[in-house]
């Protein structure tokens, strides 16, 4: 039985493209007289066996030393490319996450979507996506992982612009598209160099090459430079961040799966990369200094945002900015450990959220309030969710930030106030979102509002249960510190910064028509986070303007210097052609003495060109 499912391991990122393939004929129309649901049962099922097939792989190598499989897809002289599984405790833990999180956010959106006439297509195209994002977990190909990421720049565009009829969302998809092929483009040049330095893109032939590589710091600069820039656009991260704000455009159950799992996707790659950026120190450098930027400035765009979804969305950029942080400093397991926490608490604080503007019909949070004592699931799955995020004890962010700050503490003590004010603004943000949503008085939206049906009940208080057995989930892996060797410093002060985000967060006066302040300092703040730091008005009059004027250039060569030249040959040969014809008398021995004197004109030039002429001079001159 162990080794059916071991040679079959490579099968799990089937299953949910097999529920993809098998809704076709309800999301194109073919079939129509059964109605959708068959489509999404289809999926659904799909990935319960894809959810049980990694949880039975989890159980039977956990203990073990990680394996690959490996199908030869392509080879020619010197070079070969294959298709490699790596079969370990990591990425099948990584799969279990993936289809557990897929499974409870499609059966969330069974609910949600429920009289979508489009519901058969959205199912398949979630199933696209777990079949991309577990692909992603187990590979161990450069190569493949590369294909993994273009698919799922694609599901992105195609999700986010899944209601294509507004013209907001359609920009929207476009801008995620355009924004996320920046990156794989360079991270294209990444994959085509090592091809050809190493000749090899498997991870573990790439890791030795690394070790015995003679490459100049200036080719290992470029070449992590360009390895780190696919995993910055996959993870919203500065300055390629702006398309996840717009992705929430979207259906907010692929939000779920986007905000969890698919930036985590982008983080996963860059883990895998950690050990050959570690000889480029220039890509390690701009890695601290971009998840530094990211981590601190999204943080403080969120607390001025007043849509429920973007100001999550923000602290998701957020997170993933830590975590290239931790890449950067070369803490591999504490990245993986804030990445597993931040996934769970942050699809169930989506969660929380889409059941709320599913109820209210609006995702204004200055239009909501009161919902405490009429959603009492969705207000204790978002508390749940909001206390997972934040380092409260013993929850699993916490544990992923203290063991991180206790190793850096005496190497960079700064990280530790980086982490301390992230974690303090996350915490007061989260307590801000809270009262507007479910304290207070009820607003005209949410005075009858009621619970969420069942699809969306279960997946809320599943996930919330499982948040809160993270600890649990930690302690049994041996990833939890002992209370003897514990920092209590590191520990008061993330604790301290809990506390305060949340007093602060508690005493703020906020009120519901709360307009621009009258202080031009104040206002110039307010404007300043609310509109993310201008960077879309800078990408305007910077990157943007720079490439309309290039267009602009471009077109007048175009115009006047190519087609001037084409249309100058045409109309030489229009004026030649003219002029000859009234030479043409008709006369055949004219025609034999044109031609006669064209050919003798040819020979001397070509005499002439040879030098040959003054040879013929020289020999007069002897003779």
């Amino acid at each position: 039985m162990n080794q059916l499912l071991f040679s079959t391991s490579w099968c799990v990122p089937l299953y949910g493209l097999m529920g993809a393939i098998l809704s076709l004929p309800w999301s194109m129309g073919i079939v129509r007289r059964t109605g959708p649901r068959p489509a999404v049962y289809l999926n659904l099922l799909a990935t319960l066996f894809a959810f049980f097939h990694s949880i039975f792989l989890l159980q039977n190598i956990w203990d073990k030393e990680a394996e690959n499989i490996s199908f030869m897809w392509f080879q020619g002289a010197d070079f070969h490319l294959s298709l490699d599984w790596e079969i370990s405790g990591i990425s099948i833990g990584a799969v279990v996450l993936i289809t557990g999180l897929s499974l409870l956010a499609q059966t969330y959106a069974l609910g949600y979507m429920e009289k979508d006439w489009a519901i058969a297509r959205f199912f398949a195209l979630m199933g696209f996506f777990e079949a991309a994002l577990s692909a992603l977990a187990i590979s161990d190909s450069l190569f493949v992982v590369y294909a993994v990421l273009e698919i799922l720049t694609l599901s992105t565009y195609l999700l986010v612009g899944f209601w294509y009829a507004q013209p907001l969302v359609v920009t929207a998809a476009r801008d995620a598209f355009f924004t996320k092929r920046v990156g794989d483009l360079l991270l294209l040049m990444g994959v085509v160099t090592l091809s050809t330095f190493a000749g090899s893109l498997n991870f573990s032939d790439l890791y030795e090459w690394a070790q015995t590589a003679q490459l100049s710091p200036l080719t290992w600069n470029l070449l992590g430079l360009a390895l780190i820039a696919g995993p910055l656009g996959k993870c919203a991260q500065f300055p390629l961040h702006l398309w996840l704000d717009e992705a929430m455009e979207g259906p907010n159950p692929a939000s779920v799966m986007r905000n969890s799992m698919v930036v985590a996707g982008g983080a996963y790659v860059l883990y895998k990369l950690q050990p050959i950026l570690a000889f480029s120190p220039l890509a390690l450098d701009t890695l601290v200094i971009v998840g530094v930027l990211t981590a601190v400035g999204a943080t403080l765009v969120s607390i001025a945002q007043i849509d429920i979804k973007r100001a999550l969305s923000h602290s998701t950029s957020a997170y993933m900015g830590l975590v290239f942080l931790s890449v950067g400093l070369e803490q591999g397991g504490v990245a993986l450990m804030l990445l597993f926490a931040h996934a769970i608490a942050k699809a169930l604080l989506f969660m929380s959220s889409g059941a709320v503007i599913m109820t209210t019909s609006t995702q204004d949070l200055t239009e909501m309030g009161g919902l405490w004592s009429r959603m009492p699931a969705t207000t204790t799955a978002y508390v749940v969710g909001a206390a997972g995020m934040v380092t409260f004890l013993p929850l699993g962010s916490f544990w992923a930030m203290l063991s991180w700050a206790e190793g850096l503490w005496l190497i960079s003590p700064w990280v530790l106030w980086v982490l301390v004010l992230v974690n303090g603004f996350t915490a007061l943000n989260l307590t801000r979102v809270f009262r507007l949503i479910f304290w207070g008085e009820p607003q005209p939206k949410t005075r009858r509002a009621p619970e969420v049906p069942w699809p969306l009940a279960v997946p809320m208080v599943s996930l919330s249960i499982v948040t809160l057995l993270v600890p649990l989930m930690l302690q049994q892996w041996y990833l939890l510190p002992g209370w003897d060797s514990i920092n209590w410093y590191v520990l008061s002060l993330l604790v301290l910064s809990s506390v305060l985000g949340v007093v602060i967060g508690c005493t703020i006066y906020l009120h519901k028509a709360w307009s621009q302040s009258r202080i031009k300092a104040w206002r110039f703040v307010q404007n300043l986070l609310g509109y993310d730091f201008y960077i879309d008005r800078i990408y305007k009059l910077t990157v943007v303007s720079a490439v309309a004027l290039l267009s602009k250039f471009s077109a007048w060569c175009d115009r006047y210097v190519v087609d001037g030249l084409v249309n100058l040959v045409g109309f030489a040969a229009i004026f030649s052609g003219q002029s000859l014809k009234y030479s043409i008398s008709g006369q055949s021995q004219g025609y034999l003495f044109t031609i006669l004197m064209g050919i003798s004109l040819l020979g001397l030039f070509i005499i002439w060109s040879l030098g040959l002429l003054d040879n013929l001079t020289l020999l007069k001159t002897l003779f």
